[in-house]
């Protein structure tokens, strides 16, 4: 059985990530997950993962780092990165996640787009902490949904990650319950 005191999700920063990131993220992902988070730092460079040709870094590369970086008593792992991120079927995605593994990256590259600068902090964290939370959610098996409102729909554009809640729609939260259980089971 695994207890949510045994193990932890891990947040990670990768390249020059706003720091007072952090404390919205952490409290997001205590808030919606119910699991403790600790925050490490895992990977100094992703260069490794670059494509010269795209100027752009491959996310299942980092991922496939990631998850064996993992510390002990990780359940799940979410790298925060500022670099702009692709996978070869997208132009680009805000993050990437291993479906019902460990490991997931969120872009911070693409999520200011069309903020003002007066509003800059707020919104700009508002998104990156949904989109943390929405690629989590694929780590604990759940897929994009059709509900435009809910956490877990997919984004093509800022706009769509601004449209979403911060909440999951009730099949999203009850397979989360669900999946939850399933690890309180092990």
């Amino acid at each position: 059985m695994i207890s949510q005191s045994e193990h932890n999700i891990v947040i990670s920063l990768l390249g020059n990530v706003d720091k007072e990131l952090i404390r919205p993220i952490v409290k997001e992902v205590e808030r919606v997950f119910g699991f403790k988070t600790v925050v490490a730092s895992l990977l100094e460079d992703v260069n490794f993962a670059l494509d010269p040709a795209r100027e752009q870094y491959h996310s299942t590369l980092i991922l496939e780092k990631l998850d064996r970086m993992a510390p002990p008593g990780t359940l799940k792992l979410v790298a925060i990165t500022d670099v702009d991120l692709f996978i070869p079927i997208l132009t680009y995605v805000y993050g990437e996640a291993q479906l019902g593994g460990t490991a997931c990256v969120v872009s911070t590259h693409r999520l200011a787009e069309g903020i003002s600068p007066m509003s800059l902090p707020e919104a700009f964290h508002y998104r990156v902490v949904k989109e943390a939370v929405h690629e989590l959610g694929h780590t604990f098996n759940l897929h994009h949904c059709p509900d435009n409102t809910c956490i877990m729909h997919y984004s093509r554009t800022v706009e769509d990650v601004d449209l979403k809640s911060k909440q999951f729609c009730r099949y999203c939260h009850v397979m989360l319950e669900d999946e939850k259980a399933k690890l309180n089971e092990l």
